[in-house]
């Protein structure tokens, strides 16, 4: 059954070649140097090495970089990540204070850097980008049981509001996010990409990637996503957030 749920699959390019890794030598965007077009740059070397990888599924269009990598974590890493993600969970929080607290229902934790397993699917997601493991956030685990969801809501820190010159100085914006679904979600907990239409199914060790970016490297409204509420059983995902400059 297609992980796509409502619309159909759009295929991604099966050339056999990859491109190289991208450089993070520097510079780095930021305010004075055109963050952008940099982020543009990066963007679109993300993308190609995505696109010619024969195992991913493109599924955006030109509003939206969107990608599904089936099948990319196996069914004994997502059991043992569950566990993980239970033993920590506690109530979801938001950046922003402008929502309620039923905004975001789920239960969050930070993965354990030092852990094998942790550090292990990190990089595997790294390499499958291109993108080194120090321009990562600490891998985040989600929990959602039935009634509970994430409404629609942006990656990207917004630069107008409050917190933006704490998050310019820790990292910058958020790039591109990679979502790694650990279970099979009897039923609801679709991932809804509000203004394309697109909904994706939870699968098991399935890994959905897109960019926070438009084109021409600005935050992208279209980016704009929504855990729909789960109906039947549990949800457990893996969120792994990039930034534009070394987080670490």
């Amino acid at each position: 059954m297609s992980l796509l749920s409502r619309l159909p699959f759009f295929g991604a390019s099966k050339q056999a070649t990859q491109p190289p890794t991208i450089r993070q030598d520097g510079p780095f965007p930021d305010d004075a140097d055109q963050p952008s077009a940099a982020r543009a740059h990066i963007a679109r070397q993300v993308s190609a090495k995505l696109a010619r990888n024969p195992m991913i599924e493109r599924l955006g269009d030109a509003r939206l970089d969107l990608f599904l990598r089936p099948h990319f974590a196996t069914p004994a890493e997502c059991a043992a990540l569950c566990a993980m993600i239970d033993a920590g969970a506690q109530p979801s929080i938001l950046f922003s204070g402008t929502q309620g607290p039923e905004y975001r229902t789920s239960h969050s934790c930070h993965m354990d850097r030092a852990d094998p397993l942790v550090t292990t699917i990190t990089e595997r997601i790294c390499a499958l980008m291109g993108i080194e493991p120090r321009f990562t956030e600490t891998l985040q685990g989600q929990r959602y049981t039935a009634g509970q969801e994430y409404k629609p809501h942006w990656d990207y820190f917004p630069q107008n509001d409050t917190f933006w010159p704490q998050m310019r100085d820790m990292g910058g914006q958020r790039t591109w996010t990679a979502m790694l679904y650990c279970n099979t979600v009897e039923a609801g907990g679709e991932t809804q990409f509000v203004t394309t239409g697109l909904s994706i199914i939870p699968s098991q060790g399935a890994l959905l990637l897109w960019n926070n970016m438009d084109r021409d490297g600005a935050p992208n409204t279209d980016s704009a996503h929504y855990a729909r509420p789960v109906e039947a059983g549990v949800k457990y995902v893996l969120t792994l957030w990039f930034r534009e400059r070394p987080w670490l």
